[in-house]
């Protein structure tokens, strides 16, 4: 794409995309519900819904950290050979 204001657009809401995949998929691998998730992690059950619909583009590090560690995942950041893990 070579229009810059649409391709940030593109690029926003395919992350959103991918990051309602991780979580659904999460979820699935995990068989946890949306209440039961958000009853773990503390926070509303449209907040999940919202992410795994990918409606919310904008999700709390916080937030991602506990969804993604109440399905038994983690997160990590690496860079060249060395890595992370949050939370």
């Amino acid at each position: 794409m070579k229009d810059p204001k649409r391709r940030r657009k593109f690029e926003s809401k395919y992350r959103s995309f991918l990051l309602s995949e991780v979580i659904h998929g999460l979820m699935e691998q995990e068989g946890k519900s949306i209440r039961e998730l958000a009853r773990e992690v503390g926070i509303s059950p449209t907040v999940i819904q919202d992410i795994r619909s990918g409606g919310r583009t904008n999700v709390t590090l916080r937030n991602f950290l506990g969804i993604v560690s109440a399905l038994g995942g983690q997160v990590a950041v690496r860079k060249g050979s060395k890595e992370m893990v949050l939370g």
